[in-house]
């Protein structure tokens, strides 16, 4: 991979007086219709880092302080606040669950000459071009989702139906699974929930002999009536409901469908045991949330360990931050993060955070299994 073509210079820092802390804007969806809860995991991490580091000193002995902005999983509000946290002097920008937002968050980033590191978002083309300006914690959805159509294939399901609704995060996923699959005698139909009712996705599943229907969806709908549909159809006993973009993960999933919600396999980015990092800030998490944390406020907090090296490498510069990418090397909650250029991945990229598929124990909805790592 190249490195940046034709990236605008930084705009300096105002500069900073005695004791002014280094401030960083935190994007997250935080009201409808983005993913609430996830913002909400992945804004505690980010906080619970801040904390931590200016526990410690701060960075460089100056405090870190976080400017939040809500992306209401809107591409365009996002790129409107990377444009004013630029405008505000934040040293860099981080955060984000959707990919489509963080899409537009990094090509605003880029385009100004502002460091984002990107927390959750998993699409492969996170910008259009390689950049220097834009790096990510979250494995790339080519790899994650392999390692689901892997774990498909292993436990015998090789004809595959996918509800999906219209975006290129849910296009983009159809595709790595009908490209893992094919070779290997797999097939993938796809219901277009643009047209199809819950009702209807039951007929197709029955006549097509699908014997897993994953949920390419929001939530809480069309997600919700999907599964219950599907449960309550008994020409569907033996199909598979799968999730593979995280639906699962969060309490509200569980409060919906009680025991429906269960068995549902899972991508989520955590080891199979955690560290004694991991289970500190674990907990410092749980006390914050109210809940377990998911792999979300895992993935906020490692940013500000991340965030908080390059800025002492470069400073508490904006430009020399994207020559600090390649130094990282950093004890994360979920295992020593480096960065480094993944062939069709423009950013710099931890590869790989660790991979797990998992569902809800339907004996215990609050314990998840581990089904295959990655």
């Amino acid at each position: 991979m190249s490195a940046m073509v034709d990236t605008p210079a930084a705009q300096p820092l105002p500069r900073r007086t005695e004791g002014s802390s280094a401030r960083i804007g935190a994007l997250a969806p935080l009201s409808s219709p983005g993913w609430v809860e996830a913002g909400r995991h992945l804004l505690a991490g980010l906080e619970s880092g801040v904390l931590d580091v200016n526990d410690a000193g701060g960075v460089l002995g100056r405090p870190l302080e976080l400017v939040v902005r809500d992306t209401a999983a809107d591409p365009q509000r996002a790129a409107a606040a990377v444009e004013e946290l630029a405008g505000l002097g934040v040293a860099a920008v981080a955060g984000e669950y959707h990919s489509v937002v963080a899409r537009a968050a990094a090509a605003k980033a880029d385009a100004l000459g502002l460091p984002f590191l990107c927390s959750s978002a998993v699409l492969d083309a996170l910008t259009d071009r390689p950049t220097d300006w834009v790096a990510r914690l979250a494995p790339a959805q080519s790899h994650g989702w392999r390692i689901y159509a892997e774990f498909l294939l292993g436990a015998g399901h090789r004809r595959i139906a996918v509800a999906a609704q219209p975006s290129v995060y849910w296009e983009s996923g159809t595709r790595i699974l009908r490209e893992h699959l094919a070779p290997r005698c797999g097939t993938v139909i796809e219901l277009d929930m643009g047209a199809l009712t819950p009702e209807d996705v039951c007929d197709a599943l029955a006549d097509h002999g699908a014997t897993a229907l994953l949920l390419l969806t929001g939530i809480p709908e069309p997600a919700v009536s999907l599964v219950r549909s599907v449960r309550a159809d008994r020409r569907l006993a033996g199909v598979l409901v799968g999730a593979p973009a995280g639906q699962p993960e969060f309490g509200p999933w569980a409060a919906l469908l009680g025991e429906d919600g269960a068995g549902i396999p899972f991508l989520r980015y955590l080891p199979e045991r955690l560290g004694p990092l991991g289970a500190r800030v674990g907990s410092a998490l749980r006390e914050r949330l109210g809940r377990a944390p998911s792999f979300v406020a895992f993935e906020g907090y490692d940013t500000i360990t991340v965030l908080a090296d390059v800025l002492s490498a470069g400073e508490l510069s904006r430009e020399r931050i994207p020559a600090s990418w390649a130094g990282v090397a950093v004890e994360g909650t979920r295992g020593p993060i480096r960065f480094s250029r993944v062939p069709g991945v423009g950013v710099r990229q931890w590869a790989w955070a660790p991979v797990q598929v998992v569902d809800r124990d339907p004996a215990a909805l609050d314990r998840f299994r581990v089904l295959r790592t990655g």
